[in-house]
């Protein structure tokens, strides 16, 4: 057994799942990786560019080492969701190009700083403000896998692309009519549930 790193571990699971966002945006159409796919205009390339923005917040201001390029969608006065959504003129390769400045920035963060070095979260309540550089790498880990989760999501009901990361998608081995009568397994479940009286 070799020694254990935490900081090697933590960097891994988010490096892992940073990568994992990206590739659900591989072979899709400008439109596609645009396009709302909820009634809160959740899709692709702006979960990208919301992620971009929170660890160049989390791992840049909070150390004190702010991300050098503005992000005005960031800013206080900027519209609600602002962050979530691409414009027609912020190009995929722009967005994936900054997320992957901010990856540098952040890991530059990671190996300035230890662990246990503290920072202060500003827009959190002044009880929690003060927090050390493991439990952000923890909080980022939870908030990108949580959006990789909306991204798998987006990525199915796009084309029905499914899995977990390239090359290791964690999906049984079965064919398209497997899928669809499970699909219809779980809506007649789901359906005759909702039929019982309640308990």
């Amino acid at each position: 057994m070799t020694d254990w790193d935490p900081k090697t571990d933590l960097r891994h699971y988010l490096q892992t799942v940073r990568e994992a966002l990206l590739w659900k945006l591989d072979g899709l159409s400008e439109y596609d990786v645009r396009r709302p796919l909820t009634p809160t205009g959740t899709n692709l390339l702006g979960l990208v560019k919301h992620l971009a923005g929170v660890e160049a917040g989390y791992f840049g201001d909070i150390f004190g080492r702010p991300f050098a390029e503005p992000m005005p969608w960031m800013e206080d006065d900027a519209e609600p969701n602002e962050d979530l959504w691409a414009t027609p003129e912020e190009s995929r390769e722009d967005i994936i190009g900054l997320y992957r400045r901010v990856w540098a920035h952040a890991d530059a963060t990671f190996d300035a700083l230890p662990l246990d070095h503290v920072g202060e979260v500003p827009w959190w309540p002044e009880e929690r403000r003060r927090v050390t550089l493991h439990r952000i790498l923890v909080h980022v880990i939870a908030e990108t896998n949580r959006h990789a989760g909306h991204a798998d999501i987006v990525r199915e009901l796009i084309d029905g692309s499914a899995g977990l990361r390239q090359g290791v998608d964690n999906l049984p081995r079965v064919g398209e009519e497997w899928w669809a009568e499970h699909h219809d397994r779980v809506e007649r479940a789901a359906r005759e549930a909702g039929q019982a009286p309640a308990r």
